[in-house]
């Protein structure tokens, strides 16, 4: 089977046209989220899988729980629905921010922090990346002791490993060579 990301592509592709032409970039991108939130729960996917409900049923009950459904998002989820391609919402959600964050001038980091950041140091980093990037950088800050110490830093699909675990690795696969 092909890769999450290969399938969402055309579908995040094809939606990111239609709202940038439609001027309701904000508007997908909040449905979407709403989408993917929806498609993550264990019971819309075990409803999702269930040969036995159709493609209306499942799209009828994704447009219950998002008010602000229209013509276009049923059009969507129905199309997701008959070609089986509703476990990849997430995925599209994901390549819709980052082709948004790109007309934007702007890019999401995933930074996985040892231990708790303050805000300078947060800052600091963010600068740095901002530098680097030519981008603005919206920074996600989570904590992961596994770490050791330092971050790793993942921005669309570049991963900085600045980390000790990351070091003590790339020291391990070294000294096995």
């Amino acid at each position: 089977m092909a890769e999450p990301s290969t399938i969402a592509r055309p579908y995040a592709e094809a939606v990111f046209s239609a709202a940038s032409e439609a001027g309701t970039l904000e508007r997908w991108a909040s449905l979407l989220a709403d989408m993917a939130r929806f498609s993550a729960d264990g019971q819309m996917k075990a409803l999702v899988s269930d040969p036995n409900v159709s493609a209306d049923a499942i799209v009828a009950l994704f447009c219950s729980l998002l008010p602000e459904a229209d013509d276009a998002a049923r059009n969507f989820l129905a199309a997701l629905a008959r070609n089986g391609r509703l476990e990849v919402l997430a995925e599209i959600e994901v390549q819709f921010r980052a082709l948004k964050g790109a007309r934007e001038g702007s890019a999401e980091a995933e930074i996985t922090s040892a231990f708790d950041m303050d805000a300078q140091a947060l800052a600091g980093l963010v600068a740095s990346l901002q530098q680097r990037f030519g981008r603005t950088i919206k920074p996600q800050l989570r904590v992961d002791p596994a770490l050791i110490g330092g971050v790793t830093v993942r921005v669309g699909d570049e991963v900085i490993d600045a980390s000790v675990r990351g070091k003590l690795s790339a020291m391990q696969s070294a000294l096995r060579n």
